[in-house]
């Protein structure tokens, strides 16, 4: 695979050259044809299969009983794939002209029947003819090297791929309309305006002359500073919005975890039984309240034990509890104030209390057992009975801190990006503090060019062959 990275603030020249290494790279991108099935594997109704490339719509003639080679872009036409004599299956065969495709190429997607057995024979057929399987996410990889997305956009197709809860599907809908690439293109074609003439300054180091403007530019990267601080501080809330909030379901054995469990879910996962120690391993699902995803972990109840495998259990619980960032500590009934002060105090005086939230959880209000222990952080539930299930849900959306941040907003939820954006934000506060200090231009000039190279990162207009292959290859074969 080709792959070049444009020059910071080159000479003309070396624009020129990066320009035909362009060239050179998109031909080389686009010289064949591939397939792949668009849907998922298995029986289903229908199955669609896509080609992209310059011979596509060649290739589909050749076996499609209509000729569509004259036929307008972005219509369907019926008829059948047939190898010779023999007729696979009949078929809608949708035909997209490039550039008007989401590869930019000529592309083909073949509405079929889901028989595995029938998209097996069309893909051999293709591949008899000189057609290619695809690789993983290449489709999406082609869009971007013909400039159809860049590097997020791509990212976010398979976001929104992946999506499982209304917030992840807002936040990759707005990743792939291009809303967080402009924010980046932006931010960096301001840097590289100054960076322009902060390169022809070092052209011109014997004269001792300066183009830019340092307070100017000072003004600029606090302006800039600011605006990637604030994407990376969005980062928490999009890996709320993408990976779900972990909450563990704690306590002694026997008051009612795995019943709260099944309850939140409103399905038997966890076996309940009046047997206490029942819970010996981890039980994890997830569901989406309002739009948030929650990831919730049933574990073994907290006690002495001298059982072994309970003993592991009841090991993984504190795992778990270091893991989450809500906790919800089911107690019962006849709990006095002492113990639950105590429990309180357990979880503020550690360290990392500040990334966890405590709920205290009275259960079991159906029985005729009167609530000892007080205070403003417990709710009462029933757990058997459904009841308070929703004061708890709602109390899990109250403790999720996104701050200011709403799903509409431009959101940081990919670690690649938030590494990237992090080192940039590192490389500006090394060149505020380097002009501060009067620091040679041509070391200042080397930070900045980082600061460009990473937010250049994050939309592919600076990439590598490693970087590409470890995105794309995370792709399904048929996007």
């Amino acid at each position: 695979m080709l792959n070049f990275s444009r020059p910071a603030a080159g000479s003309k020249r070396q624009n020129i050259i990066f320009a035909l290494m362009e060239g050179l790279r998109q031909f080389a991108a686009s010289n064949d044809t591939i397939i792949a099935p668009a849907t998922a594997p298995g029986v289903s109704a229908i199955a669609v299969i896509r080609l992209s490339g310059k011979d596509a719509i060649n290739k589909c003639n050749d076996v499609f009983t209509k000729n569509i080679l004259d036929v307008k872009s972005h219509t369907l036409h019926f008829g059948n794939i047939a190898d010779g004599e023999r007729i696979i299956d009949e078929v809608l065969v949708s035909v997209f002209k490039a550039p008007h495709s989401y590869t930019a190429e000529n592309t083909i997607e073949i509405s079929c029947h889901g028989s595995p057995y029938i998209q097996q024979e069309i893909i051999k057929l293709f591949l008899q003819k000189g057609v290619r399987m695809a690789e993983p996410g290449e489709f999406t990889l082609r869009a971007f090297y013909n400039g159809k997305l860049d590097l997020s956009q791509a990212e976010a197709v398979a976001d929104l791929i992946h999506s499982t809860s209304e917030s992840e599907h807002q936040m990759a809908i707005s990743q792939i309309r291009g809303g967080f690439s402009n924010e980046i293109k932006k931010l960096r074609e301001e840097i590289i305006r100054f960076a322009s003439l902060i390169e022809l300054e070092l052209d011109f180091s014997e004269e001792d002359v300066e183009f830019a403007d340092r307070s100017d530019f000072i003004n600029l990267l606090n302006k800039t500073q600011a605006a990637i601080q604030k994407l990376i501080d969005s980062f928490i809330a999009g890996n709320v919005f993408k990976n779900g909030v972990p909450v563990a379901i704690v306590g002694k054995p026997n008051v009612g975890k795995s019943t709260l469990l099944n309850a939140l879910l409103n399905e038997e996962r966890a076996i309940v039984s009046s047997i206490a120690g029942t819970t010996r391993d981890t039980i994890e699902d997830e569901i989406n309240i309002k739009g948030i995803k929650f990831r919730f972990v049933d574990t073994a109840g907290i006690r002495e034990t001298t059982d072994e495998i309970e003993s592991i259990g009841i090991e993984k619980t504190f795992e778990k509890i270091k893991q989450a960032s809500i906790v919800l500590y089911l107690l019962d009934p006849s709990t006095p104030q002492q113990e639950l002060d105590s429990i309180r105090k357990s979880f503020t005086d550690k360290s990392d209390s500040n990334k966890r939230r405590l709920i205290f959880i009275f259960n079991k209000t159906d029985l005729s057992i009167p609530f000892i222990a007080k205070g403003n952080d417990i709710l009462f539930i029933s757990a058997k009975e459904k009841t308070g299930i929703e004061k708890v849900k709602d109390q899990l959306i109250s403790l999720v801190n996104l701050g200011q941040v709403k799903v509409g907003d431009i959101i940081v939820s990919n670690s690649r990006h938030y590494d990237a954006l992090t080192r940039a934000q590192q490389s500006l506060d090394t060149v505020l503090k380097g002009i501060q200090n009067k620091l040679p231009t041509d070391l200042v000039a080397i930070d900045i060019r980082s600061a460009m190279f990473e937010l250049g990162s994050i939309t592919g207009q600076v990439s590598t062959d490693d970087l590409l292959d470890s995105i794309f290859r995370n792709f399904c074969v048929g996007k």
